[in-house]
């Protein structure tokens, strides 16, 4: 008998807000959380702004000796870790812990600790180098921190796949939920890589917006005016359960996964494919595994990858179509990156997130600043307004650098 997973508690730090309640209100209400850069001195830089966690503390979430030695992505990857599990009301026993597991994705690690660090190097020389260099960089001390700080010692995972890592890791966990090697698991993304050398980076590729002037209108997924996308921060992670152990524990469960798929674009380091053929077999995967004929049942809510860059929104848009043929017309898609902006290896996370709160709360949040779609962006993305709606499935999508692509399907939980 196959295992069915359940997402029963969820946690979020973004640049809208610390926390789920918050963060959700803003995004249904429209909100930009795109403000200019303040973490360092972006005047000489071509892209000024970006999506900024205001009002973190690691220290109402870690102890404060310990906040001082983790980089800014793991804090907000326990914040949010801690936040799910308080909301799953789970009690993480040393009884049960060896079958509750952690699985987080995150793009670029410990970026402005290597910036730091270089400089300290060129000052100072070798023998300056912080003993707590290495553990504080690599990415997989999310998913490490987590399990230490919870007490979770069930499978300990880490993807870093881009911008599908937190997908991957959602997805990974519920497989491992549902072939039995974990009865939990906590999983999503987190990031933090507001710094000169993510930003300088991003925009010798010219991949960027560079609308500094009016930064909330600036990350404008499928509009003709789109110049590029928005860097974010932040992290999104859910509490995964076998249903059954949920259900008996009498737990609230805001949606059930049912799908998840993987594909690979072998085609280019940054762009997709014209034909957009790794996100059509990516989300035919999903809906294979999800038991869900696109063409006659279809599905009730979109979450694009939507990155506001000129090719991802016209591909992107080809492949949905491709794959659902005429229901594509009829299916509401949106990008919550118009107004979070593009969260990298912590995108699939909270994006999952916001998948399970528009099931359990029938609205559709909208993609912002889509005043004029562009040229091959001809669907229903739910512009600017959100919209009330009986979602009964949900698909997200997430397409990363060197091809990489995850999508997972949600679905109301019926008893």
């Amino acid at each position: 008998m196959v295992r069915r997973v359940v997402i029963t508690g969820l946690g979020l730090v973004t640049p809208l807000g610390v926390g789920v309640d918050t963060t959700w209100s803003a995004l249904v209400a429209g909100k930009s959380g795109v403000g200019p850069i303040t973490l360092f001195d972006a005047s000489e830089c071509s892209t000024q702004i970006a999506g900024e966690v205001k009002g973190f503390q690691a220290e109402d979430f870690v102890d404060p000796k310990m906040a001082r030695r983790v980089e800014l992505f793991v804090a907000f990857g326990v914040a949010a870790a801690k936040m799910a599990l308080k909301d799953a009301r789970f009690e993480l026993t040393p009884e049960v812990a060896d079958r509750v597991g952690t699985s987080t994705g995150c793009g670029l690690g410990g970026l402005e600790l290597l910036e730091k660090s270089f400089e300290t190097l060129r000052l100072k020389g070798p023998k300056k180098a912080t003993p707590f260099f290495i553990p504080m960089l690599i990415s997989n001390m999310v998913a490490g921190m987590i399990s230490i700080e919870t007490g979770a010692k069930g499978p300990n995972f880490s993807t870093s796949t881009a911008c599908a890592a937190g997908n991957h890791a959602i997805g990974e966990a519920f497989r491992m939920i549902k072939y039995g090697d974990a009865e939990a698991m906590l999983a999503g993304g987190s990031e933090a890589v507001i710094s000169m050398t993510c930003i300088a980076g991003f925009n010798g590729l010219r991949a960027l917006s560079t609308r500094n002037d009016e930064p909330q209108k600036a990350s404008r997924p499928f509009d003709q005016d789109r110049d590029g996308f928005v860097v974010g921060e932040g992290a999104g992670m859910v509490f995964l359960e076998e249903r059954e152990a949920a259900i008996k524990r009498g737990a609230h469960i805001y949606a059930e996964v049912i799908g998840f798929g993987m594909s690979g674009d072998a085609f280019h380091i940054t762009a997709p494919p014209p034909d957009a053929n790794g996100a059509v077999r990516c989300m035919q995967a999903a809906l294979k595994d999800a038991g869900i004929n696109p063409q006659q049942d279809g599905v009730g809510y979109i979450n694009a990858h939507g990155t506001s860059t000129e090719l991802n929104d016209v591909y992107e848009t080809q492949a949905i179509k491709e794959v659902f043929g005429k229901k594509a017309y009829d299916i509401p898609i949106s990008s919550t990156k118009s107004m979070t902006g593009h969260l990298l290896g912590a995108a699939g996370g909270i994006e999952t997130i916001f998948c399970a709160l528009a099931i359990k709360n029938n609205v559709i949040p909208p993609t912002i600043n889509l005043d004029n779609p562009g040229e091959g962006c001809d669907l229903d993305y739910v512009p600017n307004i959100a919209r009330k709606a009986n979602v009964e499935t949900a698909l997200n999508n997430s397409f990363g650098f060197g091809g990489t692509n995850a999508c997972l399907i949600l679905k109301r939980h019926d008893t």
